[in-house]
């Protein structure tokens, strides 16, 4: 009964994780976290495409294996975010307490991708790929 539904949000995820891919500051990996979960859940094929890919394939193992983000990766979120909430700051002019707030949530979220230990080594020369910052 779910599978379906699972299968759809999927490859959504999979869509947002490409446009991510291009457009600056969208996110890519965490789309394709969710994509690999649905597909977990899903389609034993399709998360095997996901995990075995050329590109993201070692990202989404470390992750799946360990909670592990490489350190490029943890810079890059760092540096997106922080460059978000300037854009948020000149973009909208918020009210002082709005600008708390999405500071904290912004640093929070800081604080939890660079708290996430590093993949092994292992694990990425495994796949043979040589995606670290995605």
């Amino acid at each position: 009964m779910t599978r379906i539904p699972y299968v759809c949000l999927g490859w959504l995820m999979v869509s947002l994780g490409l446009i991510g891919a291009f457009v600056p500051l969208m996110p890519t990996t965490i789309f394709l976290i969710l994509a690999s979960w649905f597909f977990a859940r899903s389609s034993p094929r399709l998360e095997a495409w996901l995990l075995d890919h050329p590109h993201f394939g070692s990202t989404l193992r470390a992750w799946n294996e360990t909670g592990a983000v490489p350190g490029p990766a943890k810079v890059m979120a760092c540096l997106g975010m922080t460059a978000s909430f300037g854009l948020f700051l000149i973009g909208t002019h918020p009210a002082l307490w709005l600008a708390a707030v999405v500071a904290a949530s912004m640093l929070a979220s800081a604080v939890y991708v660079v708290s996430r230990p590093s993949p092994r080594k292992t694990t990425i020369e495994r796949s043979g790929d040589d995606c670290s910052c995605c």
